[in-house]
């Protein structure tokens, strides 16, 4: 079992990761159920946001980012929602203001959180760090490869000044884990 902390001393969920047999792309990992939580979430739409390049997941870089599709991620995303009673609105954009407006949708719609790859945006981008600054809703950071294990250019994050945790370095898998730490962030319960 291993304890994941989202820093500021709130923990943040318990689980335990074993290897499965061979499948489709991005179940290479299994998640053992996560421990109930007993308050309901405030909705039940969470927020994906995806930034440049990642439509060309599976294809750029598959040394680097394996070769999962956007569309795999995605599918990924739903059945790691589902396992909270938790929608999710999955968008991918090449284009900084368009993910600054999304930001801003998910707050306005209500959403529970957002969790985002924000790309090629992590190192550059002060506009979706106002952005996510402005909301008032949980932000999780997410990251396909360790972007501190790559060039240096890499290892400094906009986005991780206002986002309440960061997931690198576990493959698509980090969506996963994404949603559950914040299902768990805004006590959605597990639907068995």
């Amino acid at each position: 079992m291993a304890g994941i902390s989202a820093g500021r001393g709130l923990p943040l969920l318990v689980l335990g990761l074993y290897k499965a047999p061979s499948g489709p792309p991005g179940s290479a990992w299994r998640l053992s159920p996560p421990m109930r939580l007993s308050r309901s979430a405030m909705t039940k739409t969470l927020h994906i946001l995806n930034g440049p390049n990642m439509n060309l997941l599976g294809s750029r870089e598959p040394e680097t980012y394996g070769r999962a599709s956007l569309a795999d991620v995605e599918q990924l995303c739903r059945d790691a929602a589902a396992r909270f009673g938790l929608e999710i609105k999955f968008r991918q954009s090449n284009h900084e203001g368009t993910l600054v407006d999304w930001i801003q949708e998910a707050a306005s719609d209500g959403a529970c959180g957002i969790v985002i790859n924000p790309a090629g945006y992590t190192t550059t981008s002060v506009a979706i760090l106002d952005a996510i600054r402005a909301v008032a809703i949980p932000v999780i950071e997410v990251h396909i490869s360790n972007i501190h294990a790559r060039e240096d250019f890499r290892h400094r994050s906009y986005v991780s000044r206002a986002a309440r945790a960061v997931i690198c370095g576990f493959g698509v898998e980090g969506y996963a884990l994404a949603i559950i730490g914040l299902a768990t962030m805004v006590g959605a319960g597990v639907n068995n």
